[in-house]
């Protein structure tokens, strides 16, 4: 990311989101996020310094939140360059019982949060501001009991194309939809995971997906070399919604009842 650019990440305390903070506060960049968990942003802080970051504590399903990570975000940096949401959670699906307010609030979250942040914003956003939406590629398949995160992230997709046209000639909107990311080493002080050999080779790219992979999809639809992209979604998952894999195939078995 270009030095000196304004950029607002939700959920950047632990995972992908840390991951981007960590890596466009390296790159120069003034970085404002929020995140639900305390310690672990504060923590942040502490290890990059002040200087270019600002954190807000904070639950992005909530109005006042959202309110409040914004005048903070302004208050502090005056206008916003990039936005990149990137906060959402699961709390399963039907099969186990997900709650009417488990569900409404995974999609506060995960949808009405974007679109309420860039309503927020939408007056302090700089020429060339580009928005960035994390989706995921769960919004094309689904497994079993996933709804309110799948819903989320199909919801995410559709309000990518609609705020990439009402914002056409202001602002750039796209998503990346992530697959399969191994984002341990981004949680507390979590090191890297071993996978085994099917998990590496099951994905066409031939390895579980990393952090990076993300940070550097999200930088380059931020970045001027994107500049004739818009409402597009970037799928960043090693090729495995392309692969098709039926009974038998590939020493593949398929038990009703279980995951394999």
């Amino acid at each position: 990311m270009e030095a000196g650019k304004v950029c607002a990440v939700t959920g950047g305390a632990n995972g992908i989101g840390r991951a981007m903070v960590e890596a466009f506060h390296g790159g120069g960049a003034y970085v404002a996020f929020m995140d639900t968990d305390g310690r672990a942003g504060r923590q942040l802080v502490r290890r990059l310094g002040e200087e270019r970051l600002l954190f807000f504590h904070g639950d992005a399903a909530e109005e006042t939140a959202l309110r409040g990570f914004a005048e903070a975000l302004l208050l502090r940096f005056r206008r916003a360059d990039y936005l990149v949401n990137n906060a959402c959670v699961s709390r399963r699906g039907i099969l186990s019982g997900c709650s009417y307010a488990d569900f409404d609030y995974v999609l506060r979250l995960g949808v009405a949060a974007p679109y309420y942040l860039t309503m927020l914003l939408l007056d302090s956003f700089a020429p060339g501001a580009a928005i960035v939406n994390i989706a995921s590629s769960r919004a094309f398949q689904s497994q079993a009991d996933t709804e309110s995160y799948t819903a989320a992230k199909g919801g995410i997709l559709s309000l990518t194309h609609a705020l990439a046209v009402s914002l056409a000639g202001r602002v750039r909107v796209n998503a990346v939809c992530p697959g399969w990311i191994e984002t341990a080493a981004y949680h507390g002080d979590g090191g890297p995971v071993a996978h085994s050999p099917a998990d590496d080779a099951q994905q066409p790219a031939g390895r579980v997906g990393e952090p990076k992979d993300i940070v550097d999809a999200v930088d380059f639809l931020l970045g001027g070399g994107a500049g004739f992209i818009t409402g597009a979604a970037l799928t960043v998952d090693g090729g495995m919604t392309r692969r098709m894999i039926y009974h038998g195939d590939e020493g593949w078995t398929y038990r009703p009842g279980s995951e394999s």
